[in-house]
């Protein structure tokens, strides 16, 4: 019997604050985008870049972990799963959207303080954090 695979890893900036809400039953979870560029000369020597841009959903303690020590410019690596969301609206239109089931995260950048009474440029080392990394081990009934 074959085994499938459906992993994914990206590193790139948050796009904005991450936005947590809370299921009817009461599991946190936390979405947010991340924006992942890539360069190359085409054969005239121009340089291009192209900015691919992939919306993240984080669950259980991976969505608070997130929730609290991510923020809008950040560099994170994100690995997860693809997965496809099917919904209709209330006009009857079929929708889809392609997103990444996160089940770990860690920060690359220093995370930046919201107190604006703090000096210019001043910032938290991801050292500094009390859980600056995060999983979902164990959250996904697969």
């Amino acid at each position: 019997m074959t085994r499938g695979l459906n992993k994914v890893m990206i590193i790139g900036h948050l796009g904005r604050d991450p936005e947590m809400r809370y299921t009817p039953s009461g599991k946190p979870v936390t979405t947010f985008a991340v924006a992942v560029s890539r360069s190359w000369n085409s054969g005239d020597g121009e340089r291009h870049t192209e900015t691919e841009w992939f919306n993240i959903v984080a669950w259980s303690n991976l969505a608070e972990t997130c929730k609290q020590y991510l923020t809008k410019g950040m560099l994170v690596y994100i690995e997860g799963r693809l997965q496809t969301r099917k919904w209709e609206d209330k006009e009857g239109q079929k929708h889809s959207s392609v997103e990444v089931v996160a089940n770990e995260m860690t920060m690359l950048s220093e995370r930046r303080e919201s107190n604006h009474n703090n000096e210019a440029g001043s910032a938290a080392t991801p050292s500094e954090e009390a859980a600056p990394t995060g999983t979902n081990e164990g959250d996904f009934p697969f």
